[in-house]
């Protein structure tokens, strides 16, 4: 057995979307209020893995492993846009029929969450967030904007899967706590070209030019995003991310809900769950316990 996977002991379930398999986690009582846990790139529901045991006590818990990612099928001509995983995370939350929905959410997690709860904010109850957006802004690093590139992002990140190696070394303030078990549970979906579709097209979905297709969907997510603004909010931030920075992205979600409750970690990166799950589990399980008016 893969060492990672005693990292990971939780039952798979599939669901059918046009021909193509989205895996997701459902652990916890079912009749239990849900949380939904969303994931980013280049990461899959491995990412949240040490906080579902003790939420699953409580909610069910329900995490998708985004098209392209994790467990979910990797079919090479789809429409890896933002666009359609929103619609892929509304179908899967129709499919189980889940009302009052916790979202949890992490790098591109918070795009496709906002953007499911934009659509239908009747259903959400709470909103936790990980190092995200779900707005625009322009300061994307250098080497993102390369691996963009139609030639060159296909040598890194399909041919010598550089994304997913230089997130195991930039995205953590914590090396220490990649060990040789944790760093194959995030490379173990990844173990090939055709296996790395969604890593490029993610990368590719960036809208940094205002043509781009995907700057319409987030600028209408931001536009909306006033509907939440009733609903509790709680925001863990790995200060160490050279990415989603503090300074426009942490300030960026404060601008725009000022009442958020919301913890920094100046010794953790951009995968923050890796580098402070111990530190973050208690206020987590207190958030989801109190009560919810909207």
């Amino acid at each position: 057995m893969q060492a990672y996977k005693s990292l990971y002991p939780f039952e798979s379930h599939w669901m059918d979307l046009n021909g193509v398999r989205y895996h997701y986690l459902d652990e916890g009582p079912r009749d239990a209020a849900p949380v939904v846990m969303l994931h980013g790139n280049p990461t899959w529901s491995f990412y949240y893995r040490t906080l579902i045991p003790q939420v699953s006590e409580t909610h069910r818990v329900i995490v998708p492993d985004h098209m392209g990612c994790g467990l979910s099928d990797k079919p090479q001509d789809y429409p890896y846009t933002l666009e359609q995983h929103i619609q892929n995370v509304e179908a899967l939350i129709a499919h189980l029929g889940l009302e009052n929905i916790t979202l949890v959410l992490h790098d591109w997690g918070g795009a496709i969450g906002c953007g499911y709860a934009t659509r239908h904010p009747e259903n959400i109850a709470r909103l936790v967030l990980f190092n995200t957006s779900a707005f625009y802004a322009p300061t994307v690093p250098l080497v993102l904007r390369l691996a963009r590139s139609p030639i060159l992002g296909d040598v890194m990140l399909r041919g010598f899967n550089a994304f997913v190696l230089a997130a195991l070394v930039w995205g953590t303030s914590q090396p220490q706590r990649f060990t040789p078990a944790v760093r194959e549970g995030y490379l173990a979906p990844y173990n090939s070209w055709d296996k790395r579709i969604a890593v490029l097209r993610f990368v590719q979905d960036i809208p940094l030019e205002k043509a781009h297709y995907t700057r319409q969907t987030i600028n209408e997510i931001d536009r909306r995003l006033g509907s939440l603004h009733n609903r509790p909010m709680q925001i863990f931030w790995g200060a160490d991310d050279f990415v989603f920075t503090v300074k426009s992205f942490l300030n960026g979600w404060l601008e725009r809900f000022p009442n958020a409750e919301v913890h920094i970690f100046e010794d953790a990166g951009h995968y923050v769950v890796e580098d402070a799950h111990e530190r973050i589990l208690p206020h987590l399980l207190r958030f989801l316990s109190e009560s919810n008016v909207h």
